[in-house]
């Protein structure tokens, strides 16, 4: 698939994040939006990266204190060093990563996602988080991780694209009913409860300039982990969740997603 297969003249999501995490794979459109989006929200950057972080650690707790060694990264976006097959693979090379997008930007790229350990695999899936039987029942992921053992699934900076309630409660049932005990989900969106003068106005932005957005509430995001046991310190702004020592400081009006990790009984 190449790059005549997407209009590079209009923003798209995953270039304008890539963008704000100071990446390579984005152009002039996606340039503007973000600056437009900074223009009024100009923490978005901060949000962006200690959101990344977030993915980071939640992916490292997960295999290293939680022992979980198949993952499902759903809504991958464009590679960041480090990916999440990286991230876990440095605990156990063992691991195996599945990662899905929809996006043929993402696929253009996803080479880079497949450079697993020699122990372990990875696999990419091109699917719809919309249609999540889609992704539980492609054979790639079947051939990957085995479905009777605990998977992670982890859904970072992608549930504020489905905007609807019914349909991001039916994503998370489809995904998380058929896993083992065990499972994880780790999950990231985005909130304007941080700063509700300003972030309104930048996910506006982005509403308009690049795709729809729905922020949640403090108490939204944690409805969306209804049956799962939350780890602690449960639904946090992503720099509060577990951070690392050498972490850079940031205040909670930075930072405009909340994440969690949760583990299916």
């Amino acid at each position: 698939m190449g790059t005549e297969e997407f209009d590079t003249g209009q923003p798209h999501s995953a270039r304008v994040y890539d963008y704000l995490l100071g990446g390579k794979d984005n152009f002039a459109a996606d340039r503007a939006a973000a600056e437009m989006a900074l223009g009024k929200l100009p923490t978005l950057r901060a949000s962006v990266q200690a959101n990344r972080s977030f993915m980071i650690r939640s992916a490292r707790y997960l295999a290293a204190e939680r022992g979980l060694r198949q993952f499902l990264d759903i809504g991958t976006g464009l590679p960041t060093a480090p990916n999440l097959h990286q991230v876990v693979q440095a605990v156990d090379p063992t691991c195996r990563v599945v990662y899905v997008d929809n996006d043929p930007i993402v696929l253009v790229h996803a080479r880079a996602l497949l450079t697993s350990a020699p122990e372990g695999r990875t696999a990419y899936v091109e699917a719809d988080l919309r249609t999540p039987k889609a992704i539980t029942d492609t054979p790639a992921l079947r051939d990957t991780l085995d479905l009777d053992r605990p998977v992670a699934v982890s859904l970072i900076a992608v549930m504020h694209f489905v905007t609807d309630d019914d349909a991001t409660r039916q994503i998370l049932s489809a995904l998380i009913d058929p896993l083992a005990p065990g499972s994880a989900l780790a999950l990231s969106v985005v909130t304007t409860d941080a700063d509700p003068d300003a972030a309104p106005a930048g996910f506006e932005s982005l509403r308009t300039n690049v795709t729809a957005v729905r922020p949640r509430t403090l108490a939204e995001v944690e409805a969306m982990f209804d049956g799962l046991e939350l780890v602690e310190p449960g639904v946090v702004p992503v720099h509060q969740w577990r951070p690392d020592s050498n972490a850079p400081r940031l205040l909670d009006t930075q930072v405009h997603v909340y994440g969690a990790v949760g583990i299916k009984p």
